[in-house]
């Protein structure tokens, strides 16, 4: 005899499909006996080449300042990673724009080189779990100190690497009076020119035409000058779990257009972080295709809710292999998770079919 009640559950998981989290999750944790890592690993980029997963992750040890570095691993199964040194990877500059601490990059490659975003101050900020929602520390500042130190403001900046050992900074390529993160490159040109994802979060109110940060799009001949005018991509829905969005995850091509990831916070952007998954066109990716209503991942497990951010799933790299999409993501500020699907059955879901 049919069990309707599981039938019907069944249909509601798949219209509410979710990622996939890998039982061995995390997959990377905190490394007692080295300083730069010892509280906290999270947020990687992460590139798939020839059978071989390469791991730029967050991290940071328990220093009171909340210096924030990065790591490299390595895996050939895409679970099971190795770390390369006991010393970071890429850390913050000696007396550069990104003294303060440099995190959450995301990989994308042209050529022989990766390209790497990532989210950068001028000082550092402290442990910021122990201060108030948004609060960081500031540096000595006068009546003439720029904003972007008197408010410690996060830029974006541009590395590039052959290796993932020996970098070149290429520098700003966001506003400096804007905190603008999220900053990811799409995997290739679009009619000739490089495309952008961002997330400025002062852009919000009437003449942006969202209440809340969202993201963002911008074209370039160069990817050190992005003169061009931005266009609102995806905006947050107020009252839902995605009030407050931004990019998560490098845009993925398939048949179907690209595949992209993004994060959504509830409570106005103070409470839990959830994904959400959209379509966009392939020749223009200004348009939005398809955007699934409902999140795809959300903070389930200690290892998400119990950390320095409780409740925060955030992915910053995702890979193709085969058929399985592989999205790494960090979990609660503290850890890294994997979390795994079909591609078929993520785009038949954001199509709707």
């Amino acid at each position: 005899m049919t069990n309707f009640g599981e039938f019907y559950a069944t249909i509601e998981n798949y219209k509410r499909m979710k990622l996939i989290k890998h039982p061995d999750n995390p997959i990377l944790k905190p490394h007692a006996t080295n300083y730069w890592e010892n509280l906290v690993v999270c947020n990687p980029g992460v590139w798939y080449e020839n059978g071989k997963f390469t791991m730029l992750y967050r991290a940071a040890g328990d220093d009171e300042q909340h210096f924030i570095r990065m790591g490299t691993a390595i895996s050939t199964d895409g679970v099971h990673f190795e770390r390369v040194s006991d010393e970071p990877a890429f850390g913050p500059s000696i007396d550069g724009p990104d003294q303060g601490g440099v995190e959450d990059p995301r990989i994308v490659k042209f050529g022989d080189e990766f390209y790497v975003t990532y989210a950068y101050r001028p000082h550092y900020p402290g442990q910021y779990w122990k201060f108030a929602h948004d609060v960081i520390l500031l540096p000595e500042s006068n009546a003439y100190s720029p904003a972007v130190i008197k408010e410690n403001i996060a830029n974006s900046g541009l590395a590039v690497t052959k290796d993932f050992i020996n970098w070149r900074r290429l520098g700003r390529i966001t506003e400096t009076n804007l905190d603008d993160r999220d900053v990811i490159l799409f995997p290739e040109k679009i009619h000739g020119k490089f495309a952008m994802l961002h997330r400025p979060k002062q852009w919000v109110g009437e003449a942006y035409g969202c209440d809340k940060p969202a993201v963002w799009i911008r074209f370039s001949d160069d990817l050190m000058v992005w003169n061009e005018p931005s266009k609102l991509l995806l905006a947050g829905k107020d009252g839902t779990w995605e009030e407050k969005i931004g990019g998560s995850t490098p845009p993925l091509k398939t048949d179907d257009g690209w595949l992209l990831l993004y994060h959504g916070v509830e409570n106005g952007g103070e409470g839990f972080y959830r994904v959400g998954v959209a379509l966009l066109d392939i020749d223009d990716p200004t348009k939005v295709i398809a955007r699934a209503s409902e999140w795809i991942m959300e903070p389930e497990y200690e290892y998400e809710t119990n950390g320095f951010y409780q409740g925060c799933v955030f992915p910053t790299g995702n890979v193709i292999v085969d058929d399985t999409l592989y999205v790494y993501y960090g979990a609660a500020d503290k850890y890294v998770g994997l979390a795994t699907c079909k591609v078929s059955d993520i785009l038949a879901f954001v199509k709707g079919i």
